[in-house]
């Protein structure tokens, strides 16, 4: 049996949900096809040798522990270690550079500049939202007027205009296969998800980013807003830790869910 190293921070204090509640429950369903042990992210460098592959999951943002998020990527390349979510990802993983990358490529994302020189690239908005490149959690966001976009300099920041949306939706991934959806109807309250059947446009938008981000293997959450006008814009895409809202999804789809991620978990370690 393939022995799993499973990375969480199980005491990392979400806003608005438990990350240790799902890692319990997914470890559980996980060690029934695997031989599984648990560590927190910054003990995965020096435990890691010995197992067949590194699951990286709630282990919380990683500029909480930037050094030692950097040893463990140094560690496991230089090694050949298997990572789960490989180490190959171009969104989340890399930073938030992709969200200005495809705003210039013309992909349906909200319009990111990373200086206020750029600012005729957004469409003009009452307030822009600003905030750190390296950021997560909505750590750091701020709303700010045109006017004071000026002293927003370094290029450290991402720019965006403050989009008034209807609802967010979620697009949950394994591989390149679509598992549910769930979405926040009221803007004020993100992480207060219900089911959601996406309509056929809806999963050929979040596709768009599944195809372009090329993970041979891992789960993915393709975020977006619906605008007022009834497009889907992408907030993010995250493809490092993404936390998987599970407990708001039918048993069904949990189960699908666990056997699609053990899948492949077993397939990328061929």
């Amino acid at each position: 049996m393939s022995s799993l190293l499973y990375v969480s921070d199980l005491a990392y204090p979400a806003r608005g949900r438990r990350y240790c509640d799902e890692d319990i429950y997914l470890t559980a369903q996980l060690r029934k096809a695997f031989n599984l042990a648990v560590c927190h992210p910054e003990d995965a460098a020096h435990l890691m040798r010995g197992f067949d592959a590194v699951v990286v999951r709630n282990s919380g943002p990683v500029i909480d522990y930037p050094d030692a998020y950097a040893h463990f990527k140094e560690q496991a390349r230089a090694t050949g270690q298997r990572v789960y979510n490989p180490l190959t990802g171009k969104a989340d993983m890399a930073g938030k550079q992709y969200l200005i990358d495809l705003t210039d490529e013309g992909y349906p994302v909200i319009p990111t500049i990373d200086t206020p020189d750029h600012l005729d690239r957004l469409p003009q908005a009452a307030e822009y939202v600003v905030k750190p490149k390296a950021g997560a959690d909505s750590h750091g966001l701020e709303f700010v007027t045109a006017d004071a976009l000026a002293h927003k300099t370094g290029g450290d920041l991402l720019i965006q205009p403050k989009i008034d949306f209807r609802y967010e939706v979620s697009f949950y991934f394994v591989d390149h296969e679509f598992q549910y959806a769930l979405n926040a109807p009221d803007p004020a309250h993100r992480w207060e998800l219900t089911s959601y059947t996406p309509a056929t446009e809806d999963l050929e938008f979040a596709r768009k980013f599944i195809e372009w981000n090329d993970l041979g293997h891992g789960v993915q959450r393709v975020d977006a807003c619906r605008t007022q006008d009834g497009d889907l814009l992408l907030v993010e895409l995250e493809d490092l830790n993404p936390y998987l809202s599970l407990d708001r999804t039918t048993p069904a789809a949990r189960d699908r869910f666990v056997q699609a991620m053990t899948s492949s978990i077993r397939s990328s370690l061929t």
